[in-house]
């Protein structure tokens, strides 16, 4: 598995994030220096009579250190609803498996602390 140890010398590669959010959040992660992953794993929430998954869900991070899943969303309502729907969805089929969303306001609060 590909865990993100402290930044102290700025890695090879970074990863390509699908939202300038999930950069905010690695970079505070990086700050407080808790180790993290990007999409490191995929649940399959629903599949088909021949078990070929329908329905998958991939969280935005892994903090190994906390072994909690994070999944920040930050647009429009639709696609949060749907991510409501699938971290429901995870809970019920995985309740072994933590994980928390990270909705607009609380990655804006957090900003806001971290640049204080």
């Amino acid at each position: 598995m590909n865990v993100r140890p402290l930044r102290l010398d700025p890695p090879d590669v970074d990863p390509i994030f699908s939202h300038d959010s999930e950069r905010q959040v690695a970079d505070l992660l990086d700050f407080y220096e808790i180790a993290w992953e990007y999409e490191p794993r995929t649940f399959v929430l629903e599949a088909d009579r021949d078990g070929n998954p329908t329905t998958a869900f991939t969280p935005d991070f892994y903090l190994p250190e906390h072994d909690l899943y994070l999944e920040v969303t930050t647009l429009r309502q639709s696609l949060v609803t749907r991510k409501n729907r699938k971290v429901r969805m995870l809970r019920e089929r995985h309740p072994g498996i933590r994980v928390r969303i990270l909705y607009r306001s609380d990655l804006d609060r957090l900003l806001v602390t971290h640049a204080a």
